[in-house]
């Protein structure tokens, strides 16, 4: 008994599923390993098998056209170098855009808070201004005459001119507001909460 072995020819559908994963899990492995190398570096572990799962992914996805018909196998390992190399150019871009993102996210965060401070203490201060049992009871909140009051009010007026520019300096600023609105309010015989 014989077995007779016949090349089975590969459909475009099929070729272009082996294409596919060709690419992703190539791209997929390289970025990852990328991205793994740079923020442990030193550490290979993480490397090595981001490279052997992308390896046992590509792998077979060459190898089935490789079957079919040697020239296909040409093409997708060509497809699978091509990508990698591709990857490994670009794969550094792309990270460096990813944290560029994502410290914006952090600042722009970290500006909400600070705004929603902002907001905070200016509402504290503004029950000196507006209520009149505050002003009478506490008048040299309002007395700019006081070094203290005449502290906060530039310590406002510098918050309010780097929020409108969103300038670094906003975040130190509204502590600095924070910090003389306190003592204002310690020199002028507030309770403290």
């Amino acid at each position: 008994m014989s077995v007779i072995t016949e090349s089975v020819p590969m459909g475009p559908l099929q070729l272009a599923v082996c294409a596919v994963v060709v690419v992703c899990g190539v791209a997929g492995a390289v970025f990852s390993a990328r991205y793994h190398a740079r923020r442990d570096a030193g550490q290979l572990d993480a490397v090595f098998w981001d490279a052997f799962a992308g390896l046992v992914i590509v792998f077979p996805a060459v190898l089935i056209p490789s079957l079919a018909s040697p020239w296909l196998g040409l093409a997708t390992g060509s497809l699978a170098a091509f990508t990698a190399v591709a990857s490994f150019v670009w794969s550094p871009r792309v990270l460096t855009w990813q944290e560029t993102r994502l410290d914006r996210a952090a600042t722009h965060q970290d500006l909400e808070a600070a705004a929603a401070r902002h907001r905070t203490v200016l509402a504290r201060w503004r029950r000196y201004e507006l209520d009149p049992a505050f002003c009478i009871d506490f008048p040299d909140m309002t007395d700019v005459r006081r070094p203290e009051t005449a502290a906060l009010i530039k310590a406002m007026k510098e918050a309010e001119r780097l929020r409108a520019a969103e300038a670094a300096g906003y975040l130190p600023a509204v502590a600095r507001l924070e910090h003389a609105l306190g003592r204002a309010e310690a020199a002028a015989g507030v309770p403290s909460p």
